[in-house]
């Protein structure tokens, strides 16, 4: 068995989300409850195939995260995985939910805009995900003022009251 990590690419601020899954109408299933959990919602959706023919798979609502997502879903090569890129203005936590509600969907390994990288299993079989290193190491803890900014930042972009 060889590790290798392979870095997400995608511009600066796009969020993504990286699952694992298990079926081949994961496509299709995700796709819909992306478009339902947001309405207009701008994303690219690449699913990598385990079994047959072993195509990344992809769908989605903008060609240029379409592009990103299948891209970066060659890269990591891992069966029966997931990424979806979303659009400017959409975020991982107004579809987070949905997503885990799709049957085939097991789990979610990040929804992040942070620089990532992704640790990989290859093995002869083939290749899997053993977790991602998402943004950076923590600088130390946070103090009153810190919290303040916290809890003032939250309720400027609107999560909060």
């Amino acid at each position: 068995m060889q590790l290798l990590t392979v870095r997400i690419e995608k511009p600066g601020t796009t969020n993504f989300i990286l699952g694992q899954t298990h079926f081949i109408k994961t496509v299709e299933d995700v796709h819909e409850a992306l478009v339902g959990a947001v309405p207009g919602i701008k994303f690219g959706l690449a699913f990598c195939e385990a079994s047959g023919a072993c195509l990344v798979r992809c769908s989605g609502t903008d060609a240029a995260l379409l592009e990103l997502a299948g891209k970066n879903a060659l890269a990591l090569g891992a069966g029966h995985t997931f990424i979806v890129f979303l659009g400017d203005g959409f975020f991982p936590v107004n579809v987070l939910n949905a997503l885990k509600m799709v049957p085939e969907v097991c789990r979610i390994f990040c929804a992040t805009a942070n620089s990532t990288e992704v640790v990989i299993a290859q093995t002869d079989q083939g290749r899997g995900i053993l977790g991602v290193v998402d943004g950076a190491s923590p600088k130390g803890a946070e103090g009153e003022a810190d919290v303040a900014w916290r809890k003032s930042l939250l309720r400027q972009i609107g999560y909060k009251l």
